[in-house]
């Protein structure tokens, strides 16, 4: 009887390809198939890795949106796109969804090419309703009249672009409707009967109607009907306030709807079909979920399951990885503590990420000196140019791939006036399963042409903790990028070396070839260099360390000496280390040296394992090996 019953749950998601088929299940079964997603969710990312806690507090949402509006005609638009596992398992990806995340499988972010249902290409925080503003607009102009929903996050509405598409949204009234999901109750705790309620009431067809001919009626009284509809109007946003956190969206030309059960499959239908009805004004309805939802290991822990690695299902305990092992990120959060210790006028900003940048030794410190300034990239950097104006030395930790969102601030508020901030880029490189948002292989290229920035990169953990050390003692902007995963190198001690500025190291000695590689690439470029010595054929290689300022003398002078040159990046090849390394050559008239240089082409990178990536890209030992061997052989 048991077996039977299973495969009964069994058939319900097998049912679904689309969100016509989802309209097919009663009402009642929705809870059923809610345990079905999450069952499938959990069995999946256990084995791949992925954001499990965000995915899991979102499957009663994502199952009701689908259920009421007329998807993919009404468009959803998931901002970050972390919770959008439940969408794309009733989307038509069900068969696929055991490939999330590997190399030719579905992305773990909604992505256009991957379904007609995914509408807008996301990964990083806070732009969803600045899409959203803007298909809204465009379906006036193609006279349509579909629903453009957003379904945004507590953190993500505080981003200064989230507040931006806000504002224009409340002034354009277009045919919008913003889902907050409150995940972390950072808004508000107001959930209950009372407040599902009157949410309810709120979105009704009679509750509109008569509000809008009560206040009609008011305004058209002779003389006095414009005071007393403002009266009115006050102390309606009085009470709203009273009971309410919504009175900011109310004053940005939003009808708020106040905290609902998110995971309550009779409040979020009735205030959707409400909801669905509300044409020509922006809706912000507030739904309140809690994360890791049916998943004890990811609701007692979201942080850790937030974003997480293959797992034992059962215990919740993470496989032992290669990204379990000490890492870059660890080394980082060590030396600042050290420093700190040392250097009281140290200080560390991240934005929303003080696990993940290693910054919670330091946080628990060195609380009154650590910032985390929320997903506010912007904000951070200009922040820490104030922090560095009044002789402090902030340190700003962020991913390579954030640190983007700030590059005019990075010009305008440091570099231009020449502030002692640095910058700790991690995940600088090759990043992997999170695909092409979020590959760190830009920050060469954005940031060595900026005036009095140094940027260098470290090949081993002693080379970090000595790089961080000298940056923190310049009087300008430095950037030390460097890679997610395992610390590599040889085995070494904690002390730490003097790096002379711009000054590079040679690891080999050869006449045939000079190899040029910058951080994470040397050791492999090394280990390319000892297979071309099997074929007879001898290399230098150089591990250049920084790429502002190169070390112009070493370049030009093994140019002349030897004539060939291979340069190594992970990074990619516009604008990046081996361009600039042409430009010094370009600079001293150094003719008739031939240069190959191994980089990321012009792409996107897509989603796959670090390892795999760089083997397709030829940036392992065997791909430098390859290019190289043929470089000298054409």
């Amino acid at each position: 009887m048991e077996e039977k019953n299973n495969k009964e749950k069994i058939k319900l998601l097998d049912q679904i390809e689309s969100s016509a088929d989802l309209k097919q299940i009663s009402e009642q079964s929705l809870p059923q198939l809610a345990e079905e997603i999450r069952e499938v969710i959990i069995d999946t990312v256990s084995q791949t890795g992925g954001h499990l806690a965000s995915s899991l507090g979102t499957v009663e949402l994502t199952i009701a949106l689908h259920y009421i509006f007329d998807t993919p005609q009404d468009k959803i638009i998931w901002d970050v796109g972390h919770q959008s596992y439940a969408h794309k398992l009733i989307t038509g990806r069900r068969d696929r969804f055991h490939t999330l995340r590997q190399y030719n499988g579905i992305s773990g972010f909604p992505r256009r090419t991957e379904s007609p249902y995914d509408v807008f290409d996301v990964g990083h925080s806070g732009t969803s309703i600045s899409a959203a503003l803007g298909m809204a607009e465009a379906q006036k102009y193609k006279e349509e009249d579909n629903n453009i929903i957003v379904v945004i996050g507590d953190a993500s509405i505080t981003t200064g672009l989230a507040f931006e598409g806000l504002n224009q949204a409340g002034d354009l009234k277009g045919n919008l409707i913003v889902i907050l999901n409150d995940n972390e109750m950072s808004i508000s705790p107001n959930v209950g009967a009372l407040s599902s309620y009157l949410s309810r009431i709120i979105t009704g067809k009679a509750y509109n109607r008569v509000h809008t001919r009560l206040m009609d009626f008011l305004k058209s009284i002779p003389s006095i009907g414009p005071r007393l509809f403002q009266v009115v109007k006050q102390a309606e946003e009085s009470f709203k306030g009273l009971i309410v956190p919504g009175l900011l969206f109310e004053e940005l030309g939003f009808t708020y709807v106040w905290p609902i059960q998110g995971h309550n499959f009779k409040h979020l239908t009735e205030n959707f079909r409400n909801i669905k009805n509300l044409k020509k004004r922006p809706v912000l309805l507030h739904v309140v979920t809690n994360k890791g939802k049916g998943y004890p290991p990811a609701e007692k822990d979201p942080e850790t399951f937030h974003g997480i690695g293959p797992f034992d299902k059962e215990t919740g305990k993470p496989y032992k990885s290669e990204n379990s092992l000490k890492n870059y990120t660890d080394v980082f959060g060590d030396v600042m503590a050290d420093l700190a210790r040392e250097d009281d006028r140290i200080v560390a900003l991240t934005a929303g990420m003080a696990t993940g940048t290693g910054l919670v030794k330091f946080k628990q410190l060195f609380p009154e000196r650590f910032y985390d300034v929320g997903i506010a990239e912007e904000h951070a950097i200009t922040f820490s140019a104030g922090l560095a104006a009044e002789g402090l030395r902030p340190v700003v930790a962020l991913y390579s791939t954030f640190l983007q969102r700030a590059y005019d601030q990075i010009l305008h508020d440091v570099c231009l006036q020449n502030y002692p901030v640095v910058f700790a880029v991690d995940r600088a490189g090759i990043v992997g399963e999170d695909g092409s948002t979020h590959q760190g292989l830009f920050d060469l290229s954005f940031l060595r042409h900026l005036p009095n920035m140094v940027v260098m990169a470290p090949k081993d953990e002693n080379e970090l903790r000595a790089m961080l050390n000298m940056a923190l003692k310049l009087d300008g902007p430095a950037a030390i990028r460097y890679p997610r995963g395992k610390v590599e190198g040889v085995e070494i001690d904690t002390i730490m070396k003097t790096i002379p500025l711009g000054k590079s190291e040679i690891l080999l000695e050869g006449s045939d070839l000079a190899i040029f590689s910058i951080g994470n690439r040397v050791l492999p470029a090394v280990s390319a260099a000892k297979l071309l010595a099997e074929k007879g054929i001898h290399a230098t290689v150089v591990n250049s360390r920084f790429i502002t300022p190169l070390d112009e003398e070493l370049i030009c002078s093994l140019a002349q000496k030897i004539g060939k040159i291979v340069t190594v990046e992970e990074n990619v090849l516009a604008g990046g280390f081996g361009s600039a390394v042409l430009e010094i050559l370009e600079k001293h008239h150094i003719e008739g040296t031939r240069i190959k240089r191994i980089g990321i082409p012009g792409k996107f990178v897509e989603h796959g394992s670090q390892t795999f990536l760089r083997g397709k890209y030829g940036l392992d030992d065997t791909g430098i090996f390859k290019v190289a061997l043929s470089f000298l052989t054409s």
